[in-house]
């Protein structure tokens, strides 16, 4: 069985954030790249496990210029046998969705893999777009993925409940937490991540159709303000008056 595993890089969590150009870019001076935790932690880990357990291939791809290829060579040494580069910037969701879409097409791959978000996005956007632009099925935000033959079972967390949907090959999923669990690559995988086939492959004609006007840095936290137990009257007071909803 192949797979394909969409990654991207994400600062890591710790950096500080600044913008540049009338805060229309993001500065990356001093910023410390890491995979997507949705994309190394549940969908890597669990395309490597399926493959262990019953074969194939996994191969990850990302759009992104050569500094990305230190994280792809994160993610071989994790256990990917293979990594694609398509040699563009990630401008916006529809481009990237478009140009992994058009690498799969030529491949047959039986299995997709994202997470289910970037966590500097949080857009949730890009595995819909690859599997409309492949006419797949999509399954979203999914928790655990088991495979029978061309059969997949996939279970998801739902409105009040657990759901459980099967799919015939090919889909395209989002994992979500519980898919799998973090692995950490180990010296063996390190060393062989640094022969292992990374291909660098040019964009095909594609739009962008979004452009970024300008960041905005989120505004600090207000001062907590504590109230004696029995001060119900100013409580409901400043639930009115200064109480924001999120």
């Amino acid at each position: 069985m192949k797979f394909l595993v969409c990654i991207s890089k994400a600062p890591d969590t710790t950096s500080k954030i600044d913008f540049t150009d009338n805060a229309t870019k993001f500065n990356e001076a001093g910023i410390q790249y890491i995979i997507n935790p949705y994309d190394e932690w549940y969908a890597l880990v669990r395309a490597l496990e399926l493959k262990e357990s019953s074969g194939g291939e996994v191969t990850i791809i990302t759009v992104g210029p050569q500094a990305d290829e230190p994280v792809m060579r994160k993610a071989l040494a994790i256990g990917a046998d293979k990594a694609v580069r398509i040699n563009a910037e990630a401008t916006d969701s529809g481009f990237v969705a478009n140009q992994i879409a058009d690498y799969a097409a030529k491949e047959n791959f039986d299995i997709v893999l994202c997470g289910k978000e970037t966590i500097n996005y949080n857009s949730s956007q890009v595995p819909a777009m690859i599997a409309a632009h492949l006419d797949y099925p999509l399954i979203s935000l999914a928790t655990k993925l088991d495979i029978n033959g061309s059969t997949a079972t996939l279970q998801r967390d739902g409105a009040g409940g657990e759901e459980t949907v099967e799919v015939q090959t090919p889909f395209v999923l989002s994992a979500a937490k519980g898919m799998a669990e973090q692995r950490i690559p180990n010296m063996k995988g390190i060393m062989a991540a640094r022969t292992k086939p990374l291909e660098v492959i040019e964009p095909t004609g594609s739009d962008v159709h979004t452009q970024v006007v300008s960041y905005e840095m989120p505004s600090g936290k207000a001062e907590c303000k504590y109230l004696e137990p029995d001060q119900m009257d100013q409580l409901v007071e400043l639930l009115h008056t200064e109480a924001k909803v999120i």
